[in-house]
């Protein structure tokens, strides 16, 4: 190849890579929901059971019982804005600290939508529990999840479901 050709085909491609650059749309850069490892699927070396009960406003109190809680899972999720997880359950609970931005829950059950805020958590029943969840504002939402009763990798944290046919959402 020539000095000549060979400088025009670099510049040809150095071009491509720049208008490649330009042209992607910032979510082909970066993802609408990332999700981040912060631990392996870890097992409790000691007979662990997790009772939690929790109380809605506005709803009756639940009991979520994890009586196999030996695997566990932490990961840090990052939701663009606008982005939207889709319907889906846990194998077990998930207990979800915001700590950036806001996160809207939408309860399968009645559609419910239910705000938190950075500096705020909640808990996920998990168990066959259909939901989603949304960042409804201009920046990035963080929230770092704690799954219970996580299987074995590869197997998914989360598992799709149906959209109810009654939510909007």
């Amino acid at each position: 190849m020539t000095r000549t050709r060979r400088a025009t085909l670099c510049a040809a491609l150095l071009g491509a890579a720049a208008v490649g650059a330009v042209a992607l749309p910032s979510a082909a850069q970066q993802p609408p929901i990332a999700s981040e490892p912060l631990s392996p699927r870890s097992v409790f070396t000691d007979d662990v059971d997790v009772k939690l009960k929790v109380k809605v406003d506005g709803k009756e109190r639940v009991v979520v019982n994890a009586t196999d809680a030996s695997r566990t899972q932490i990961v840090r999720f990052t939701v663009q804005p606008g982005a939207k997880f889709p319907w889906h359950t846990h194998p077990g609970p998930v207990i979800v600290n915001v700590t950036q931005g806001e996160l809207v829950y939408v309860d399968s059950e009645d559609c419910s939508e239910h705000s938190y805020a950075a500096g705020t958590a909640f808990v996920d029943p998990g168990h066959g529990h259909a939901h989603t969840a949304y960042n409804p504002t201009a920046a990035p939402t963080v929230l770092v999840a704690t799954f219970f009763e996580a299987p074995a990798a590869p197997a998914p944290l989360l598992i799709p479901t149906d959209a109810p046919a009654d939510c909007n959402v």
